[in-house]
């Protein structure tokens, strides 16, 4: 029509990047800089926002006042509820709104620039196999019950499944996959962690097979090396690993 600026078109694959870098965002601000967003979430201002970025990153702010807004808008009044609840009562409501929030954005974008149903279908498969953010927050991604045995099982390792150890208190640090589940798990478990294995805590990804990981020994979550800025000399000097996570904890007790 005319009056109406062309749109180019998008794939399922280009958007499905805008999805990962905006739940990364997302994520990173419900584990990583949950002090950050504690502190941003004043229930003294006004209704807030919280809001994933493309590029991974996060930002609390006010709605937009554009009526209707370019793009469906998060919850709103985030900070309201924040010291009405306990904090990871809290953390698990911004999640769970935050889910909801992408899951809008993508329909958006798929009427916007007119997937047809196939391609809504593939772009549905392709976030539904990755974990929500409230399964990340809240640590109700299935992980390995034994990590201990399974880092020494490193014939099933697809690299060195090298182990850093500290007297009994030892290091969950290593250069490998994050292990797999016990082998008397289910079969429909064992498929699907075939498939996925455990998940960073950090971004909720479960790829680089051949990266370090380390394990928190408070919450017991995996992480990337990378995304916790922990790399495996450091980690060989360490008696006990804490998330960022569980550290901003205990600080503010």
């Amino acid at each position: 029509m005319e009056g109406i600026p062309h749109q180019i078109p998008r794939t399922v694959e280009e958007f499905f990047g805008d999805f990962k870098g905006r739940r990364a965002g997302l994520i990173k601000a419900l584990t990583i800089d949950v002090e950050k967003l504690y502190q941003q979430c004043d229930p003294e201002k006004e209704n807030l926002c919280l809001y994933g970025l493309p590029n991974e990153t996060w930002k609390v702010d006010l709605p937009v006042e554009e009526v209707p807004s370019e793009l469906p808008e998060p919850a709103l009044g985030i900070n309201f509820a924040r010291d009405g609840m306990q904090e990871k009562d809290w953390l698990s409501l911004v999640a769970m709104h935050s889910d909801s929030w992408l899951l809008a954005v993508a329909f958006y974008f798929g009427a916007r620039y007119g997937f047809g149903k196939n391609e809504r279908k593939k772009l549905f498969q392709m976030i539904n196999e990755l974990p929500t953010i409230f399964e990340v927050v809240t640590g109700n991604v299935k992980q390995p019950k034994d990590r201990s045995a399974a880092t020494h099982n490193s014939g099933k390792s697809k690299s060195s499944g090298k182990v850093s150890r500290q007297s009994e208190h030892q290091t969950k640090a290593v250069k490998m996959s994050p292990p797999p589940k016990d082998e008397d798990d289910s079969g429909e478990e064992e498929e699907e962690d075939d498939e996925q294995g455990a998940t960073c805590g950090a971004c909720g990804d479960n790829s680089g097979t051949d990266e370090f990981w380390i394990c928190c020994d408070v919450c017991e979550k995996w992480y990337h090396g990378k995304c916790v800025k922990m790399t495996p000399a450091k980690a060989e000097h360490m008696k006990q690993y804490k998330c960022p996570s569980c550290s901003s904890k205990r600080a503010r007790v």
